[in-house]
Parts: structure tokens; C-alpha cells; sequence
């Protein structure tokens, strides 16, 4: 066998056992982001309250949708960009520019979810605010 046939231990399981498998994989990845990534902890506590305030905000709820969306979209991309930072701290701590670059895409990455939440909050209660 290659390298190219070579399959990961992980991949080994399958059907039901398989989804019971991934949900407890997401559950310690929620709870090493939460206690390991201060970013993510900072955004949950901005994404929760504003998900609230989005349920009750005087828009049809498509808009709601959008509202919620475009932060949990800012949550997935952190999660993805930690997962980015500890595959190439895992590599090595030594500084090197495609670490650097690996960072710094991943971090603006979590620049464009978040300016997208702003626009989409200011498009959507614009007109609420303006009454």
C-alpha cells in the first residue's frame, strides 16, 4: 500500500456509530475552543445576547435568519482558523513565512465573517432604527 492508499484509524467507523462518533468529536471541539481559544470564548459571548436580541427584533424572519446566520458564520470561521493555528503549531513553533501566511489567511478569513455580521446588522436594522 502507499501513501496515497494509506487510510486514517479514524476513518474506520461507520454508519450510526460513525454519527454518534462525530457528535462527540464536535462536543470536544466546542469544549477545547471554549477553553483554549479566548477569540471564540469573545464571540460567543457577542453571538449569544445578539441572537436573542435577534428573535425579538420587529423583522420578518428571513431577516432573523440573516441576522443569526452571518454569526454563527463568524463562530465556524474561528473554529476553522484555531483548527488552522494548532495544525501548524503542531508542525513546529519555529517561525516560517508559510506559518505566518497559514495564520494570517485564517485571520483575515475571521476579518471578512465579522464585517460581514456588521453590514448585515446595519442593512437589516437600518430601517428599523430609522422607523
Amino acid at each position: 500500500m502507499n501513501d496515497s492508499e494509506q487510510i486514517s484509524e479514524f476513518k474506520s467507523k461507520s454508519g450510526v456509530k460513525r454519527i454518534f462518533a462525530a457528535f462527540f468529536y464536535s462536543l470536544h471541539g466546542f469544549q477545547a475552543a471554549w477553553r483554549n481559544e479566548h477569540a471564540f470564548r469573545q464571540e460567543l459571548l457577542l453571538v449569544v445576547p445578539a441572537s436573542v436580541l435577534a428573535l425579538f427584533l420587529p423583522v420578518p424572519a428571513l431577516h432573523r435568519l440573516a441576522l443569526i446566520g452571518v454569526l454563527v458564520l463568524v463562530l465556524i470561521v474561528e473554529l476553522i482558523n484555531s483548527a488552522i493555528e494548532a495544525v501548524v503549531d503542531r508542525i513546529s513553533f519555529e517561525r516560517h513565512p508559510l506559518s505566518k501566511n497559514a495564520k494570517d489567511l485564517g485571520s483575515a478569513a475571521v476579518m471578512l465573517a465579522l464585517c460581514l455580521a456588521v453590514a448585515t446588522w446595519g442593512v437589516v436594522l437600518w430601517p428599523v432604527v430609522r422607523g
